[in-house]
């Protein structure tokens, strides 16, 4: 029996041709990674090195993968139930410290990091496992390979809270290895075997709502870094100009990810008989690095606003071109699952800013950026005329 189509106490009760409803709770549970991102953002500009960049890698991925494991979760379980609802009480506060542990996880709160986040994921499964009805053995065996996954990965969390420097580093890599792969292994174990794509079947439209909430997260919280920053410097022509190219390019990325290309991917979700399969490529996957794109984006937005003037170091290079280019990436990805082509607007632009990345050391910060913000408003304006007469998925998609 599917984990999202039975009864079940406390589970969700779909209705027919009727999305599955994103509740308050749950956005007030997203209000948790607001605050998250922004502390990915100030760890990489605080530590803007190759290992401050491998730590600030490993904390994107932990804090993606604790938010979209709870976005499944809610997709079967219904947050309107009272239990669930202080389930993501718990969490919002397992979050917190997750979060303000995060700009010493690697040195004396590690500890705090990582029992916050095993926590997180070991007990949101178990609770799981417990709420789940006899009856629905395939929801329970399903749940039930999750927990001894996540369990197994709590491990190496642990040990590596008690290590220090590039082993904790190792121990944690190792941790999040696991849980990346056990999806493609469809969390096999001794026993229980593997699940099936009908264990993973959801409510597609719950779960694009969902993810395109954590879009919406990543980019509000690039406005808060920019106004934050601008508010704090002098308002000279170079950083007003700066500050232009950032909102620019915060509104350009909202509309390649929004003007067409999250309504079709919700559209396709919905009616496929492969929600599960889809939402695990689209949603859960490709969805990374997406929200990498616009966090790296923010925080060139702050280093340009900063340093508008003379010639652009690596760090602003790095940050001004490959913010974007991970976007774009992302994004062309996300729309080839659910299109079944590659949108030549964000290939032509990744181009664009391969060759832009061959002298842009030779250019200021600020001509960087209005380039790169310049490139982003030409593919949402390429992409919108381009797809006006071509017809979206519509409800006789099966996949992707």
């Amino acid at each position: 029996m599917a984990a999202g189509t039975s009864s079940g106490a406390l589970f969700r009760v779909l209705e027919p041709n009727q999305h599955g409803r994103v509740t308050s709770v749950e956005l007030f549970f997203d209000l948790v990674f607001v605050y998250a991102v922004t502390q990915i953002s100030h760890f990489l500009l605080s530590r803007f090195t190759l290992p401050g960049a491998l730590e600030t890698g490993l904390l994107f991925l932990a804090v993606w993968w604790v938010w979209v494991y709870t976005a499944w979760v809610t997709n079967w379980l219904d947050p309107e139930k009272t239990p669930v609802r202080l389930l993501l009480f718990g969490l919002m506060l397992a979050g917190l410290v997750l979060s303000m542990a995060m700009p010493r996880a690697f040195e004396d709160r590690g500890l705090w990091f990582a029992s916050a986040y095993a926590a997180m994921q070991v007990g949101r499964t178990l609770f799981w496992v417990l709420v789940t009805p006899a009856p629905r053995r395939e929801a329970r065996a399903n749940a039930t390979r999750i927990l001894c996954w996540l369990s197994a990965s709590a491990v190496f969390w642990l040990l590596g809270a008690f290590a220090e420097g590039e082993q904790r580093l190792m121990l944690w890599g190792a941790a999040i290895a696991i849980e990346y792969a056990s999806p493609s292994v469809r969390f096999w174990i001794p026993g229980l075997g593997a699940s099936t794509l009908e264990d993973w079947t959801i409510e597609g439209g719950h779960m694009a709502e969902r993810c395109a909430g954590f879009i919406l997260i990543a980019l509000g919280e690039s406005i808060v870094m920019t106004g934050a920053t601008f508010a704090d410097i002098d308002w000279t022509a170079a950083s007003v100009a700066a500050f232009v190219c950032a909102f620019v390019g915060c509104v350009a990325m909202w509309g390649i990810y929004f003007n067409r290309g999250a309504e079709a991917g919700s559209a396709l979700i919905s009616h496929s008989n492969e929600s599960g399969r889809v939402a695990r490529s689209a949603y859960t996957y490709l969805h990374m690095p997406i929200v990498a794109g616009i966090i790296l984006t923010a925080v060139s937005d702050e280093i340009v606003l900063k340093h508008p003037l003379g010639h652009s170091d690596p760090n602003t290079v790095a940050t001004t071109i490959g913010g974007p280019f991970v976007f774009l990436l992302g994004a062309i990805l996300f729309k080839r699952e659910i299109r079944g082509f590659l949108q030549l607007s964000h290939g032509v632009a990744m181009l664009a800013l391969i060759g832009l990345g061959w002298f842009a050391t030779e250019l200021s910060p600020l001509v960087l950026s209005a380039l790169t913000s310049a490139l982003l408003a030409i593919v949402a304006l390429w992409e919108a005329l381009s797809l006006r007469s071509k017809p979206e998925p519509h409800a006789s998609a099966t996949s992707a």
